[in-house]
């Protein structure tokens, strides 16, 4: 007689589901703890975005077929080629901050959801800092789950979306979002959504990356006109538009709440 939980096809099952999400609480927590992560600094952006040398090498090639289309693309991808650049500084900025750290009690480790673009521009940068990442990845078709950069010990592949979301946002204290898509905008007005509802009860540091993308598309100072959010929720996010302010904003807000003034927040 086998066992039930040697039973590979109950526990695919429809049955039990609720022991598969389970499991995708509580073995993660079981690695956090065992890697002692307990502060993340977490990036948002698109999978799309390659190195600029990539880009580049993609333009001339466009430019030297003759093909208007393939020119334009590749234009788009040179912009945002910037921001791949931009966030793989940043976390290993970040990343050597940490590092450098006398509180060992606090360490700060970059987190992305472990596929291309953004995020892999981000777990790259640490790993040039010499530094610890984590890679939150899902299963889907259309991208790889992990990226090359990613600490081995520290890569996980979700099934449920709403698991890998809540491992995102447990640990997190700081939040930087690059330009990006469907999903990333889902990520963002997630968090805003827990910060603006108290759900979320720590104090955490959101940063949109980039202000000639967010201002292009998204006019939050309209949902002030409308009414429908109020005037200090646009103090929940900072926009900025370099490393340099990035990284001053991270360290400065990081510093006062985790490090001068300890919160005692819930962590894994």
């Amino acid at each position: 007689m086998e066992k039930a939980y040697k039973n590979i096809e109950f526990l695919n099952s429809r049955e039990a589901r609720s022991i598969r999400i389970l499991s995708e609480y509580i073995e993660p927590l079981a690695r956090f703890r065992k890697y002692r992560i307990k502060d993340t600094v977490v990036f948002f952006g698109s999978a799309r975005a390659i190195p600029l040398d990539a880009a580049e090498r993609h333009r001339a090639a466009a430019s030297s077929n003759g093909d208007p289309a393939a020119v334009t693309r590749a234009e788009r991808a040179v912009r945002l080629a910037r921001y791949y650049e931009d966030a793989r500084e940043l976390a290993r900025r970040v990343t050597e901050w940490s590092k450098g750290l006398s509180r060992t009690s606090r360490r700060f480790i970059v987190c992305s959801g472990g596929g291309p673009g953004i995020m892999e521009a981000a777990n790259r940068g640490a790993s040039e800092a010499s530094g610890l990442s984590i890679g939150l990845g899902i299963s889907l078709p259309s991208e790889p789950t992990m990226n090359p950069f990613v600490t081995r010990e520290l890569g996980f592949e979700f099934h449920y979306f709403f698991m890998r979301k809540f491992w995102f946002v447990y640990p997190a204290k700081a939040l930087i979002v690059f330009p990006g898509g469907f999903g990333t905008m889902d990520e963002l007005f997630e968090l805003l959504t827990l910060t603006q509802t108290g759900k979320s009860t720590k104090r955490m540091p959101i940063v949109l990356y980039g202000r000639a993308f967010w201002e292009s598309f998204l006019r939050f100072d309209a949902l002030v006109e409308w009414g429908t959010i109020a005037s200090d929720d646009l103090d929940l996010f900072r926009i900025v538009d370099d490393v340099d302010a990035a990284f001053d904003h991270l360290q400065g807000e990081l510093t006062a709440l985790y490090l001068e003034n300890d919160t005692g927040d819930a962590t894994p």
